[in-house]
């Protein structure tokens, strides 16, 4: 997949420069034409000579050559590339990236490149989880750069942690993915749920759940990477909406999530009904704070409207309807009854009782159930790679309607 594709491959200043040779190497191996950008920092990690040598071509670091002028040209770089890699990219990048400090080559050519761009940090771990840092990460995001998460595991300075850089033989697989990958959605208009509700008890309490949205907005992002025009009802979470999202629709209830999904559902093609959506609320809402008391309190709770059902009774002809079934026992038979009663094309289920998996973590184990009785069971992964897994079955029960 990568063959006769054109690669920039970015080198900062970090330890993890040394993999930028294997790095270089693969794609090479691959077919892609690489050309290497490197900060003067970078130098003193891992010499030009090496990556000229393994790349095949001379390495860029200064805007012109001293020597004779020669101008190395950013703009001409970012319209030559089908690709661009910063790998690996310090903290100190990630900043001049998001604020747009034109200060070297690198930058300039990254502010310059009309190509995809994927980024691999790589630092300690205080450092990439530092608030800065993150925001960074969110933002480049946001400008709809591919963030390739740093692994946990012994960093330079002795401690262990997340911020060691990908290994090149995984950043190599999900270039290849990302040339490999068509716009198989393009313009099909697609509702994701995300996030929990939070059903009132007074001015200051409410029952709520655990749900973080990070399934659901990840979703929403695949959904928009591939073409699709996403509108993304969130209830109360604090994440930032994905690059590519047409409209976001924050609600707190599950009774405005019921309106805001069943009032756009008849325009959509596909529903993912990701959110974890209260299935009680109270009777009545205190006006004031509920003092503590010695007596026991009661709360009287009512079923909430259930939004999948209601989907499933209005399903229009051709419309693909995905629900999640979040499971403590008895999960198959469970999840298949839930979608029978409400007349899913396809399930996600996930167990509490898997490690992992559920609520407020960043990976997920999930078994697919389709309208056939089809069984998917996918090991434990990032909640990323899990939407991708997700977006194709999507992907695959439109190409086959009676599936």
């Amino acid at each position: 997949m990568l063959q006769g594709k054109h690669i920039i491959l970015g080198i900062t200043g970090s330890i993890a420069a040394y993999k930028a040779a294997s790095l270089v190497r693969l794609l090479v191996r691959e077919g892609a034409e690489v050309r290497v950008v490197m900060t003067s920092l970078a130098k003193e990690f891992i010499t030009p000579l090496t990556m000229a040598t393994l790349s095949k071509h001379p390495i860029l670091v200064d805007f012109y050559n001293p020597e004779n002028g020669d101008w190395n040209s950013h703009v001409d770089l970012g319209m030559w590339a089908d690709l661009m890699l910063i790998a690996p990219a310090t903290a100190n990048t990630l900043g001049k990236m998001v604020s747009g400090v034109a200060d070297n080559l690198l930058i300039t050519t990254y502010l310059s490149a009309k190509c995809p761009v994927f980024v691999a940090p790589a630092m300690d771990l205080d450092m990439y989880r530092h608030p800065a840092t993150q925001r960074n990460v969110e933002v480049l995001r946001s400008y709809g750069n591919r963030i390739i998460e740093p692994e946990e595991g012994e960093l330079a300075s002795g401690l262990s942690g997340k911020g060691r850089m990908e290994e090149p033989e995984e950043i190599v697989r999900r270039l290849k993915l990302f040339f490999a990958e068509k716009r198989e959605l393009d313009g099909i208009r697609v509702l994701v749920t995300a996030g929990p509700t939070y059903e009132q008890i007074d001015p200051v309490r409410f029952i709520g759940n655990y749900s973080t949205g990070k399934m659901g907005f990840a979703i929403a992002e695949e959904l928009a990477r591939r073409g699709a025009v996403v509108t993304l009802v969130a209830g109360p979470v604090g994440l930032k909406t994905p690059a590519g999202i047409v409209a976001r629709v924050d609600v707190h209830t599950a009774a405005e999530m019921f309106e805001a999904v069943t009032g756009r559902a008849s325009e959509q093609e596909v529903i993912v009904s990701c959110a974890a959506v209260a299935d009680f609320t109270p009777v009545a809402v205190s006006g004031t704070k509920l003092k503590r008391r010695e007596e026991h309190l009661a709360l009287e709770l009512e079923p909430t409207r259930d939004i999948a059902a209601e989907l499933g009774r209005r399903k229009s002809a051709g419309q693909l309807l995905v629900g999640f079934a979040l499971e403590t026992d008895r999960e198959e038979s469970h999840a298949e009854s839930k979608r029978e009663r409400k007349n899913l094309d396809l399930i996600v289920l996930n167990s509490l009782r898997d490690e992992g998996a559920g609520f407020g973590v960043d990976t997920n184990k999930v078994t697919f159930i389709d309208r056939a009785g089809n069984r998917e069971i996918f090991e434990l992964k990032s909640k990323r790679e899990v939407a991708y897994d997700i977006v194709g079955k999507i992907v695959h029960l439109r190409k086959n309607r009676n599936v």
